[in-house]
């Protein structure tokens, strides 16, 4: 039996139920012969349009089931749906052009290539350099200096944090966006603008997924997830969850 603690499923005008994303009783185990278990039968519903926050303790299993979500590990059990379509045994790049994104919480660079370059391949097409200094601004960045920067240790962590957020969002086709604790290594000013981004893809139906801790972040979701060794402990609106993380603060 499959226990949703999260969103149910939508009922379209056919009377079909869909949604995104599914999990169906998702767990992981490290190859290690130990018996721990990572997740422990996660099964959650994230239906079009929404922000759904996944949070909790170190340790707790967040950033490996947005790892499993993108393909970047398998689960040991469980099925992965996109679109009502099985993923399950797709890799990383087979989803990527079904229509999931990815944010590292450490960013990959791309030594040779610049900032301008990567906006072009994550578009799918020749974007012009108004359009693609429009990216960047929205997190804070000068087109006229950081378009010609190439991808490499010279920049900052945290300004590579914020261009791997803005390749993201160049990309149109993206039915489903996962951020894995955006907010680590920018600095304030820039973690405004961070969440002025969010609630822009929000307004626009976007659909995402964002594994975070900060509170700022938790108040703009539709929905939090607080996981607790591998499990889902709770789940439900910021209005319900933040009491109980906060401990009762308002």
């Amino acid at each position: 039996m499959i226990n949703y603690a999260t969103f149910s499923r939508n009922i379209d005008s056919h009377g079909i139920m869909y949604s995104v994303l599914e999990l169906k009783n998702i767990s992981f185990s490290p190859r290690d012969g130990s018996k721990r278990k990572i997740l422990d039968q996660i099964s959650l519903c994230i239906n079009p349009g929404t922000l759904t926050v996944i949070t909790g303790p170190n340790g707790s299993g967040k950033s490996t089931l947005a790892q499993i979500i993108m393909g970047l590990k398998a689960p040991t059990s469980g099925q992965i749906f996109l679109n009502n379509q099985n993923i399950t045994r797709d890799d990383i790049t087979t989803r990527a052009k079904k229509g999931i994104s990815f944010s590292f919480q450490q960013p990959v660079k791309f030594k040779g290539l610049t900032v301008y370059e990567l906006l072009n391949i994550a578009s799918g097409e020749l974007t012009s350099q108004k359009s693609a200094g429009q990216y960047l601004r929205k997190v804070g960045l000068d087109p006229a200096t950081y378009l010609p920067r190439e991808i490499s240790d010279k920049l900052s962590g945290g300004e590579l944090k914020r261009i791997e957020i803005v390749s993201v969002l160049a990309r149109k086709d993206s039915k489903l966006i996962i951020f894995d604790e955006p907010e680590a290594g920018i600095d304030l000013w820039s973690f405004t603008h961070l969440i002025k981004v969010f609630q822009k893809l929000k307004s626009e139906n976007r659909t995402l997924i964002i594994i975070s801790h900060q509170e700022k972040i938790l108040k703009i979701a539709d929905r939090i997830i607080v996981l607790e060794n591998g499990k889902i402990k709770s789940a439900g609106s910021p209005t319900k969850i933040l009491p109980i993380i906060t401990g009762g603060k308002p």
